[in-house]
């Protein structure tokens, strides 16, 4: 690869590239069958009216054999003669050394060739730069154009801003660079690196911020880039920064020069997180040898960083932090933290929007005189286990609700894995039951690297159940929430799939014999596991316990499931696997813990005589079931809820009111919201972004009329709508009474008038008019100020507070230094609001 050679280029070939499309479309649907893999299409609409679609795969399947493409990173659209184009093409997906096979290190000298470039990692946020056919540029990060709900709206926002800078410099704009890049064909890779945009683990101080440019891709299904000096030269003519490589000629020499720089962790005076090592490869001694990267990578002390990092923000909380590893220096270094925080109490402040996390982190290793390595070798001398090397004490606990599929998926690993399984309902009688659930479970730990404790875990109480008694006896435990998500917002589709689960399943189940019990019962069970579900919420107690989640879909078949359990747990456990399953296998289990599995033990479910199904199948029993069943589905097909049930119950008391509310449509309210935010700079949006990604975002949105500790002051309100709301509760009652929980009937429709979102550093909330013309019924709020609350920065800080703050907006309404800031929500943006009475859970 001499430096005198020409730039690589190939045109793209339009029949290659259609094939290519038309085989990722054809994996986008899920049960695809054996050995095969899932594509995720999002389609973007940029500015200038046109889309562009972008694909991508779980990181498992990367690993596969015979992928169409293995880009990461590729977004395609079609030309103006409706062509199918390539328009980013990011890296073919790239592993750490040992991670796969091809990357182990016989492997890589015995398959690879060089010159080898060894790229410092760079530590920020990956950001791809295209040209179009109008001589637009496009600048995506990972898989999105900024458009999108997500995290990369701001990436790519943030990376744009940075071409804009970069390009100025050398007195270019960005039509000229779409222009260059479209005639090479290629893609432009770089990682954003600053740190007033978005603190990572290593440092960037002012002056070392904005883009490096460390890769040139050509637009084409196969992997083909740029060589290092070439990429060099691109930059320097373009103004983006470049990144440090080194160059060796033999396998041998990167390998000592890899292994010596692990031993500090730092090259050239700074800190790294590893290397990106560029060569090529082949297959076999017959095949063509193409352009390949592989990573080694420096797992510590980065993961000891950022376990500083996230008890440093439960301490600012008010949390207790947890400290998976490396506990007496993070104990050391939270006792700093909280000093300094006493001395300069505006820190915590910029600590929770990722400002000052490195600064003290590196104020606390100079006072104690060490860098992170010196701590880490420390730590292995002392027989230390580090970060990611977790084997053996791992407890999946399923948090679900009758029919999720939890036991069919726990059987399947235990097929994979030999994993031991422990079933509650295994445990026969009532006396003590959960203490001899943990005893089985550490029991099984004693022989068992994993253990699924099989049990629906559906309330906080028995998640803490299962903390506090296997804690005893095994105190340094690993536990990890499997956690079916009920999405409120879609109940009626997660009722109609476990119901026809449980139902086709018969009696082959340990608590649900659907064919002894009948559907009414069977569905009225199923009803009250859903009343009682809790969700997971990492941010607090008891939930805050667990290691981490994986949070599985409903709805999704079992197969589809497994799969992402397996995903995640390699990836977060890695040393818990040997080989990991083909596609075949994760098929071959499913099927197996499908129609092999044969319960031992039925248990009634309030443990009332045991088990009175004695084989018999009540012919009648079967029909009647069948019947329930297709009733409910074509019910739903006639626009009512899943599952009704017709069978006349009788009446329930009617529960206490909590409040009066118009609700609001959720999919509405946040498509607003968002859009307010989507081309907002990084600082407007942060506490935004902030509840998404903390899953902060309420759930629902409605409009407070008035609460019951409100209704002393009035009165006269509260009795007319609780009046309206007994009708139309006695109504309800008569018409379709439910099995389980309570109706909460439309008392009246109210249209809502959205006009701006106002937040500070704690919550976000939109202010809101309520409309009343032509609706029979006056609706009105108590509240000084009608609004929805769009969510709240931690569980510590309630809703109500919504009226304090726009209590604040309102005397200070036009002053910038308030306190809170503001944004006019465009146009007059008017909802569909359904007025009602929200009963008490409790």
């Amino acid at each position: 690869m001499a430096h005198r050679e020409k730039a690589p280029y190939a045109a793209q070939d339009v029949h290659e590239v259609r094939m290519m499309v038309q085989g990722l479309e054809a994996h986008q649907k899920k049960g695809r069958g054996k050995g095969g893999f899932s594509v995720k299409k999002s389609t973007f609409h940029l500015p200038t009216g046109r889309t562009v679609d972008s694909w991508r795969m779980q990181d498992w399947d990367y690993k596969k054999p015979n992928l169409i493409t293995y880009a990461r990173g590729l977004f395609t659209c079609k030309n103006s003669k409706g062509d199918p184009q390539i328009v980013v093409r990011g890296y073919d997906k790239f592993f750490n050394t040992g991670e796969v096979r091809k990357t182990e290190w016989r492997n890589v000298e015995k398959n690879t060739r060089g010159p080898y470039e060894l790229s410092v990692k760079e530590n920020g946020c990956i950001i791809f730069m295209a040209g179009m056919d109008d001589d637009t540029l496009l600048v995506c990060s990972k898989h999105s154009t900024g458009e999108r709900s997500d995290i990369d709206v701001s990436h790519a926002a943030a990376g744009e801003r940075w071409v804009e800078k970069h390009l100025a410099q050398v007195g270019k704009t960005k039509e000229d660079l779409a222009r260059k890049l479209r005639e090479m064909n290629a893609t432009a890779v770089a990682e954003l690196c600053d740190d007033d945009f978005e603190e990572h683990v290593l440092a960037y101080t002012p002056e070392a911020a904005g883009l490096y440019l460390h890769g040139i891709n050509l637009n084409l299904p196969t992997f083909a880039t740029y060589p290092g000096h070439l990429v060099d030269q691109f930059a320097d003519e373009w103004g983006f920064k470049k990144t440090m490589y080194v160059m060796e000629d033999d396998i041998h020499q990167v390998k000592e020069f890899l292994d010596k720089v692990a031993e500090t962790g730092s090259y050239a005076g700074r800190e790294t997180e590893g290397f990106v090592i560029r060569c090529q490869a082949r297959e076999t001694a017959d095949s063509p040898w193409e352009d390949w990267f592989f990573k080694y990578k420096f797992e510590e002390p980065y993961l000891m960083y950022r376990q500083w990092r996230e008890c440093t923000k439960a301490v600012i909380a008010g949390k207790s932090p947890k400290i998976k590893k490396h506990k007496k220096i993070t104990e050391d270094y939270l006792l700093y933290a909280r000093r300094r925080f006493v001395k300069e109490p505006h820190l915590t402040k910029l600590y929770n929007q990722n400002h000052g996390i490195i600064a003290l982190r590196n104020d606390f290793l100079a006072d104690r005189g060490v860098n992170g390595a010196d701590i880490i070798r420390q730590e292995i001398e002392n027989g230390e286990v580090a970060s990611g090397d977790v084997t053996s004490n791992v407890v999946l606990v399923p948090i679900a609700t009758i029919g999720c599929g939890k036991t069919t998926v726990a059987l399947a690993l235990v097929k994979l894995f030999q994993w031991g399984h422990v079933q509650n309902d295994n445990i026969q009688g009532k006396q003590r039951r959960m203490e001899r659930f943990a005893q089985a479970i550490c029991t099984a730990l004693g022989q068992e690297q994993v253990v699924i404790a099989d049990k629906n875990n559906h309330q906080k109480r028995e998640r803490q159940q299962i903390f506090d008694e296997v804690g005893k006896i095994i105190p340094n435990a690993h536990y990890v929430a499997l956690h079916w998500v009920h999405d409120r917002s879609n109940y009626n589709e997660i009722r109609r799939v476990m119901q026809e689960r449980v139902l086709s399943r018969g009696d082959n189940h340990q608590t649900i014999q659907a064919n002894a019990k009948g559907s009414g019962a069977v569905i009225e069970i199923m009803e009250g596991f859903l009343y009682r579900f809790q969700p997971l919420d990492m941010s607090e107690s008891p939930d805050d316990a667990f290691d981490f989640t994986i949070d599985l879909d409903v709805t999704a078949s079992s197969r589809d499931n497994l799969e992402t359990i397996v995903t995640k747990l390699h990836q977060e456990y890695p040393k818990l696997f040997r080989d990991m399953p083909t596609a075949d296998d994760l098929d071959n289990a499913i099927e197996a813990a499908l129609n092999d599995y044969k319960p031992d033990i039925k248990h009634d479910l309030g443990f009332r005589g045991g088990n009175k199904n004695k084989g018999g199948k009540d012919r009648q029993t079967q029909v009647q079931m069948q019947r329930q069943l297709e009733r409910a589905q074509s019910r739903d097909q006639n626009g009512a809820e899943y599952g009704s049930v017709p069978e006349p119950v009788p009446a329930k008391k009617q529960p206490k009111l909590e409040f009066f509310a118009v609700r609001l449509p959720a999919s509405r309210v946040n498509s607003i919201v968002e859009a307010c935010f989507s081309d907002k700079d990084a600082a407007t949006a942060r506490l935004f972004r902030q509840l998404q990604q903390t899953r902060r975002v309420q759930s629902e949105f409605h409009v407070t009329l008035i609460h019951k500790a409100s209704a002393a002051q009035h009165q006269e309100l509260w009795d007319r709508l609780a009046a309206i709301h007994e009708r139309a509760f006695d109504d309800a009652m008569k018409k379709d009474p439910p099995k389980s929980g309570y109706p909460e009937p439309e008392l009246g429709t109210c249209n809502v008038m959205l006009e701006r979102v106002v937040w500070d550093n704690r919550l976000m909330c939109v202010v809101a008019r309520l409309l009343n013309e032509d609706q029979g019924e006056q609706w009105q709020s108590v509240n000084k100020v009608p609004h929805v609350t769009i969510g709240t920065a931690s569980s510590n800080i309630k809703p109500k507070e919504s009226n304090d703050l726009l209590q604040k907006w309102l005397s200070h309404e036009g002053d910038g230094d308030a306190g809170f800031s503001e944004l006019v929500i465009p146009g007059h943006v008017v909802l569909d609001g359904s007025v009602r009475g929200v009963l008490s859970k409790f």
